[in-house]
C-alpha cells in the first residue's frame, strides 16, 4: 500500500472536517436546497465536496472521482475516489453531531482504503487492505456479542426519505423486539464505523448508495466484521446492506428471508 495515499487521505478528510465545523453554526435557510420534499443538500455539502475533489485532482489528476453531489468522472483510471461530503445532512442542518465525511479509494473493483471522519467528535476511522482498522491511532475490532437479545443495533430510513413503497418499517418492527436496544444516528457511514469499533453489534438499511457505505463497509471488514446484502451475498448496497460482528450475521439475515 502506498503510504503517501493513506497520509494524503487522512490529512484531506481532517481538513474537510474543519470546513464543516466552521460552517455548521452559520447555516441559514437560504443555504438549503431540496432534492425532493424530504431530501436536502446544503451549500456546505457542495463546498466540502468541491474542496475534496480539487485536492484529489491536484495530487492524483488521472484518478476518477465519484461524488454524491457532482457524480462521476470518466478518465478510465484503475483508481476511483468515492466521496460523501456530509453523510447525515439532516443532522448537520439541525445542529446535531451525528454527521460524517466519508471517502473510499477503489482500485479496479476493490476498495483498498477508506476513511470516515466525525468532525463534532474529532473521531477519524480509517482502514487499508490487510492492515486492520483504526479510530484515530488506536486499533479497533468488532464486538463479541453472540446473541441478538444481547445486541444493540442501528438502522436508517433512506427508503422513507425517497418515498419508496418498499421501506424499512416492517423489518424494523420485526427485528427490534429481538434486540436489547436500537439506535438511530442518521449517518450510515458512522453506523458502520460504530459496528467496526464495537459500539454497535450490527446495522442494516435499505436504499443506500455506494458513496454512503463504501468507506464504512470496508472499515467493518478490516475490523473483522461481516458485510453482505440481505441475501448474504455481496450485492450491497443495491440489495440492502447488513453489517455485524460476524457472530450475529446469520441470526440477523434470517429476518430477511421470504417465506
Amino acid at each position: 500500500m502506498d503510504v503517501t495515499l493513506i497520509t494524503f487521505l487522512k490529512d484531506l478528510i481532517l481538513e474537510a472536517g474543519e470546513i464543516c465545523k466552521k460552517e455548521q453554526p452559520l447555516l441559514k435557510p437560504l443555504d438549503i436546497e431540496y432534492k425532493n420534499k424530504k431530501d436536502i443538500v446544503t451549500t456546505t455539502d457542495k463546498k466540502v465536496e468541491n474542496f475534496i475533489i480539487e485536492h484529489i485532482q491536484k495530487k492524483y489528476p488521472s484518478h476518477d472521482i465519484f461524488g454524491e453531489e457532482t457524480g462521476k468522472t470518466h478518465y478510465n483510471s484503475d483508481y476511483t475516489w468515492i466521496i460523501d461530503p456530509i453523510d447525515g445532512t439532516t443532522s448537520f442542518l439541525h445542529q446535531q453531531p451525528f454527521y460524517s465525511i466519508s471517502i473510499a479509494v477503489q482500485h479496479k473493483d476493490q476498495i483498498i482504503l477508506g476513511a470516515v471522519y466525525a468532525p463534532a467528535f474529532n473521531e477519524l476511522f480509517y482502514a487499508q487492505t490487510e492492515s486492520g482498522a483504526f479510530l484515530n491511532t488506536m486499533p479497533i475490532h468488532v464486538s463479541c456479542t453472540a446473541e441478538l437479545i444481547h445486541s444493540v443495533m442501528a438502522t436508517g430510513f433512506a427508503c422513507l426519505r425517497a418515498d419508496l413503497d418498499q421501506n424499512n418499517l416492517p423489518m424494523f418492527c420485526k427485528i427490534v423486539p429481538k434486540l436489547r436496544d436500537i439506535r438511530r444516528y442518521g449517518s450510515a457511514a458512522l453506523d458502520l464505523c460504530y459496528v467496526a469499533c464495537g459500539r454497535l453489534d450490527g446495522f442494516w438499511e435499505y436504499h443506500l448508495n455506494l458513496y454512503d457505505i463504501a468507506a464504512g463497509a470496508f472499515i467493518v471488514k478490516q475490523a473483522m466484521g461481516s458485510v453482505t446484502d440481505f441475501r448474504g451475498a455481496s450485492d450491497f448496497p443495491h440489495q440492502g446492506i447488513v453489517a455485524t460482528n460476524t457472530h450475529l450475521h446469520t441470526q440477523l439475515l434470517d429476518n430477511f428471508k421470504t417465506e
